[in-house]
Parts: C-alpha cells; sequence; structure tokens
C-alpha cells in the first residue's frame, strides 16, 4: 500500500551549498556584484540581480521548474494584491472567498507533485486497481516555497502585509538561501531588511560572522552528516540481522545525522543571508536538549513549528474550545506536518506519534507530574529517536522491523557478520569498528549536550585572527572533503 521510492541514492545535478561551483564561483560573484552595484546606487538592479542569481540557483538543477516558481510567483502576488485592494468592509466575504481560491490552488499544485502518484498506488492498492503512475519528479523546494507563499497570502487577508512591488515579492521569495530548504520566513521580517540603506552597505563584520556560520554548517554537513550517512544507510540495508546493540547504534546515528544534516543547512543559510546583511529567523536551538515533546517542537524546524501553529494549529481553534478539541486540534496540525514531509505512510505515522505524544505531555502536565531534568532530557530523546525510525525507514514493515530489533526481537550480542556490513568512513578514510563506532556517536551525542550550538558562538563570536584561523580551518577540511557533494535530506521533503 505504500510507494516505496528510495529518496537517499538520487543523483546530484544541481548547485549545493556544498559545492565547489557555489563556494568558489556562485557566491562570491553574486556577493561581489551585489555590492558593486549598491555602491553606486543602483538599488533596483541590485535587486533584480539577487532574483535573477536565486532564479539562477534554483534553475541549475532543472531548467524546465523555472517556469513552476515564476508562475506560482506571478498567481500568488495578483491573490496578495487582490487582497490587498478590497478595503470595503461589506466585501470581506469576497476575500475570504479570494484567500481560499489562492491556499487552493497552491496546496492543488503541492499535492500534486507530492502526492498524485502516492493517491494512486493507495487506490491501486485499496481496489485492486492497476492504475499507471505518472513517475511525478518533485520539484526542489516546492514545499518550502509553497508555505511561504500561503503565509503571505494569510498575512495579506489579515493586513499584516503589503506589497505593491513586484521585484519585491520575487526577492522575498526566491532569496537563495532559504528557498530550497528555508527556514520558512514571514514578508514583514525580511522585506524591511532590504528596504533599510545601511544594509546595502558591505559589512567586514557581516561578512567574518557569515563565513563563520557557513564554516560550521558545512563542517556539520560534509564532515558529521555524511560520515554518519553510509553507516546509517548500511545499517537499514541490513536491517534483519541487526540486534538490540547493533540496531540502537544505527538508529543513533539517524538521529544526528538528521540534525547535522539539516541544522548544518540552516547554519550554512543564514551564515550566507548575513553575508548580504540579512537576518534570516533561526530554525534550531539545540533540540536534543528538550525536556519534553513540545519543548523539543520550539526547538527544531522552529520556522515550520510557527507556521503550523499560527497557520493551522491555532485557526482550527488551538485551545480555545476544551481539552477533547484541542487534542483534536493538535493531532491534526501533526497529521499534516508528518504529510508535509513526503508522500509516504512513514511521514503520516510519524507526524500521529508526535501528535498523541504532545497530547500525553500536555495530560503529564496537567496532573502536576515532574520528572528530574536529566530523566526528561533522556527520555524526551529516546522518543525521538524512536519516532525517527519511521521516518528514515523507507516503508512501514522495514520500520517495525528495526524498532523490534531495538527491543531485542533479534537477541543482543553483537553478531560478527555486523563487522562485515557496518562501517563508517571517518575524516582520513578509516575503517572504524564497533567500538570505535560507538565511542563516536556518544562523543557526537555528549557534544550536542554540552556544547553550545551554532546561536550561541555567533552571540559570542568577536572577529579576531583567532577566529579566522577556527574558519580558515573549518573550511580547509571541509572544501578537502568535498570529493563528490551529497544532497540535503530535506532535499526530498
Amino acid at each position: 500500500m505504500l510507494i516505496e521510492i528510495n529518496v537517499y541514492n538520487i543523483s546530484v545535478d544541481y548547485m549545493l551549498f556544498n559545492s565547489y561551483i557555489y563556494i568558489f564561483l556562485f557566491l562570491p560573484i553574486t556577493l561581489l556584484i551585489y555590492f558593486l552595484l549598491n555602491k553606486h546606487k543602483f538599488i533596483q538592479l541590485s535587486k533584480g540581480l539577487l532574483v535573477i542569481a536565486s532564479l539562477f540557483f534554483y534553475s541549475f538543477w532543472n531548467i524546465k521548474y523555472l517556469i513552476l516558481i515564476v508562475c506560482s510567483m506571478l498567481f500568488n502576488y495578483s491573490i496578495g494584491t487582490t487582497l490587498n485592494n478590497y478595503e470595503i468592509t461589506h466585501l470581506k466575504i469576497n476575500r475570504k472567498a479570494v484567500l481560499a481560491f489562492g491556499i487552493t490552488i497552491n496546496i492543488l499544485l503541492l499535492s500534486y507533485y507530492k502526492y498524485f502518484d502516492f493517491f494512486i498506488n493507495n487506490i491501486n492498492s485499496l481496489f485492486k486497481a492497476d492504475l499507471p503512475l505518472l513517475q511525478i519528479v518533485l520539484p526542489l523546494g516546492i514545499s518550502f516555497f509553497t508555505f511561504t507563499q500561503i503565509a503571505y497570502l494569510v498575512d495579506a487577508y489579515n493586513k499584516k502585509v503589503k506589497e505593491a512591488d513586484f521585484l519585491n515579492y520575487a526577492l522575498f521569495v526566491t532569496f537563495f538561501p532559504h528557498l530550497i530548504a528555508g527556514p520558512i520566513i514571514h514578508h514583514r521580517e525580511m522585506m524591511p531588511q532590504f528596504a533599510r540603506l545601511k544594509n546595502k552597505i558591505f559589512s567586514h563584520k557581516n561578512l567574518s560572522i557569515g563565513l563563520f556560520l557557513f564554516s560550521i554548517g558545512l563542517f556539520k554537513k560534509v564532515i558529521l552528516a555524511d560520515n554518519l550517512s553510509g553507516f546509517v544507510s548500511q545499517g537499514y540495508d541490513v536491517v534483519n540481522n541487526l540486534n538490540f546493540f547493533e540496531s540502537w547504534l544505527v538508529s543513533i546515528s539517524y538521529t544526528l545525522q538528521i540534525y547535522f544534516d539539516f541544522s548544518g543547512y540552516t547554519d550554512m543559510a543564514l551564515g550566507v543571508a548575513l553575508m548580504f546583511n540579512i537576518i534570516l529567523p533561526l530554525n534550531f536551538n539545540s533540540p536534543y536538549k528538550a525536556h519534553n515533546l513540545q519543548d523539543f517542537w520550539r526547538r527544531w524546524h522552529m520556522t515550520l513549528s510557527r507556521f503550523l501553529k499560527d497557520y493551522i494549529y491555532i485557526p482550527l481553534g488551538g485551545n480555545r474550545y476544551g481539552k477533547l478539541k484541542t487534542f483534536q486540534n493538535l493531532l491534526t496540525t501533526f497529521l499534516l506536518g508528518g504529510l508535509w514531509h513526503g508522500a509516504n505512510w512513514t511521514f503520516i505515522v510519524w507526524g500521529a506519534i508526535h501528535g498523541f505524544g504532545t497530547i500525553v505531555h500536555k495530560l503529564w502536565k496537567k496532573l502536576n507530574f515532574k520528572m528530574p531534568a536529566v530523566l526528561a532530557i533522556i527520555s524526551t530523546f529516546i522518543f525521538i529517536n524512536i519516532t525517527w525510525v519511521f521516518f528514515r525507514s523507507e516503508n512501514i514493515h522495514i520500520a517495525l522491523k528495526m524498532l523490534k530489533n531495538m527491543f531485542g526481537a533479534n537477541g543482543f550480542l553483537p553478531p560478527k557478520i555486523f563487522h562485515c556490513h557496518l562501517r563508517l568512513e571517518h575524516l582520513y578514510s578509516l575503517t572504524l569498528d564497533d567500538i570505535t563506532n560507538t565511542f563516536y556517536i556518544i562523543v557526537l551525542s555528549f557534544g550536542l549536550l554540552f556544547v553550545s550550538n551554532s546561536n550561541q558562538l555567533t552571540e559570542k563570536f568577536k572577529p579576531s585572527l583567532w577566529t579566522a584561523i577556527i574558519t580558515a580551518f573549518l573550511l580547509f577540511i571541509c572544501i578537502s572533503n568535498l570529493v563528490q557533494p551529497s544532497e540535503f535530506l530535506y532535499f526530498n521533503f
């Protein structure tokens, strides 16, 4: 009943943050021309440059989807303009209809590309039909730029934003640091920054901080996430052979991989934006230090959590209509959040588990039960780790098999075959055995708990020779290991 699409071995043929062409050509050339144009007072031209550069960055992957994002922007700009121009009170019902139409078209577009084959496959399974799949390729970043524009339409309806210039709107949607995998941004937090004259002047300080943050993100991706990737993939390839110890090692490795991969992307996005004197919203704040699920979602993918809360949970009624309705709204929000991540029942189950887990937390809190801080962090981490199994697995069967192994169904002692299947390639291509793998995972886990996160390091950052050396060292290590740039996990969502 599931579409089993292998999203973990897609060939990379588009421009990545962790690629030579981006680091040595695209980014420095765009920065140079942007600030040169601003220096000579060509403000509109500099905006146009960023839009063109962003569309080039996007279409480098597949130029045929350039028309998709341009049409999407034209449509949503038109709907937003219509909403802003309806100022007569008795036409409010018409504004609501315009908003509903705009949101519906966006959802239909996203559903076609992301869920149509999933829908057909489930119809075939349910009714024993043989409808052909369309084999639709998911356009890069469609989930992110669709949610960004839906938020814009709702804000325009509520008269929180107004944009009369299409160039500004295009810049808001396409600004390349956030375009493909977020953060999900709001018009009101971005466009005042682009309009500020002070931000048109090149800043050595912002460049230094941006490079520092970019180097941290690149290190997370290239050295940490990518080194864990092969280990995780090989573990899932032999899931039937894994015992208790091995399955926990593999699952925790993925828990670390997805954090370093996605937070690494976000660090790079924030760092690059800062080079242009633009501050993107934070997206991560040490999520594995969370004391409970609610705390976790205040720290993990923060802009998605904000979107789901502001544009789904609260409009559904939030917590305003009693406990039962609140729990229903929570579960609906998490189910939709899970479905947003992908067309697979594994994501729906993942969202449902988080929904029920949040409900249990609220009941626990209502009963005034308390847990020691250390135990709260450990139990929350274990819960998150277990739910990531559904997120990573290609289907429910694999997820359940992994979970059974994690609870001892395949025994507890490491079989010898494990050494033949699982290898972790480290920074200097050393082959590590299980003991070293375990030590490596433990060190990374403790690092997440006790080391300052990138947001905190950025706040403390002061340009100096020492910070320049650290930044250069991190960049050197990462660039030395860019043999075959790998895609980011959230590109698939």
